[in-house]
């Protein structure tokens, strides 16, 4: 049976509405056993608040289901020296830093890290880049340069600090296989037994071709048939949304 790595925007909702047959597609899964994680870049939200999310649209999933980038996040920095973080983001990325034993502070941090937030400012980017150009370690959730109308995103934010100091960020979220590596090790699933689907080529389906799984790309969301030969790699599934997927 088959671990099943899940992305949200575009496959299971648009915004918050439901993908048409999407939820008939993950209570199947469930119904059937496969390991699931649902799977989203988007470090401002809790587990609990995606079970929320997902469950005013009708899709009703166990907490536990949820990995977000902020979660990896702190899985990345455990493996790493130091314990002191200057953060940009809100209260679910802190979360997460604080029970992963982080202190979060603007006096000598260890680590820069930088999510999604509303509340961006000058002072944020002027202690981030101090401390970047310091020595800090500069840690991002996740790459994305915007969201829905253009709303700046992770990637956006840090690109003041780059531009300052010169440092490029390691990114944790996906395409990168980390966010894979750290979601697998959550349900202690192994890349040879699992699928990941998602709707975006150039991260859900770039990810999971990094990390040696197999890929399923629905074109309901951000990529679409067209946008296949763009890429030099492919995807081994195409579906036009979840309802239709029957290879798990």
């Amino acid at each position: 049976m088959k671990n099943i790595i899940c992305d949200i925007d575009g496959v299971l909702l648009h915004d918050n509405k439901l993908i048409p047959g999407s939820d008939k597609f993950i209570h199947r899964v469930l119904e059937q056993g496969n390991p699931l994680v649902i799977l989203t870049n988007y470090p401002v939200q809790t587990g609990k608040d995606l079970q929320n999310r997902l469950g005013a649209a009708g899709i009703n999933v166990p907490e536990s289901c949820f990995y977000t980038s902020a979660m990896a996040t702190a899985d990345f920095l455990k493996h790493q020296t130091g314990n002191k973080a200057f953060v940009i983001g809100e209260g679910a990325l802190t979360h997460e830093l604080y029970n992963a034993g982080f202190t979060i502070t603007d006096i000598n941090p260890d680590f820069v890290i930088v999510g999604e937030t509303r509340a961006y400012n000058w002072d944020m980017i002027h202690k981030a880049s101090r401390f970047v150009a310091g020595g800090a370690r500069f840690i991002a959730t996740n790459p994305d340069t915007h969201g829905a109308d253009f709303s700046p995103a992770c990637g956006a934010l840090c690109a003041a600090i780059e531009r300052i100091t010169g440092k490029m960020p390691f990114y944790v979220g996906k395409p990168s296989s980390w966010i894979i590596r750290s979601a697998l090790n959550h349900i202690q699933g192994h890349s040879e037994n699992t699928v990941i689907i998602g709707d975006n080529m150039q991260t859900d389906i770039l990810a999971g071709f990094q990390a040696g799984l197999e890929t399923i790309l629905v074109t309901s969301g951000v990529s679409q048939m067209i946008d296949i030969d763009k890429e030099p790699f492919r995807p081994n599934h195409v579906f036009a949304c979840a309802a239709d997927i029957d290879v798990v």
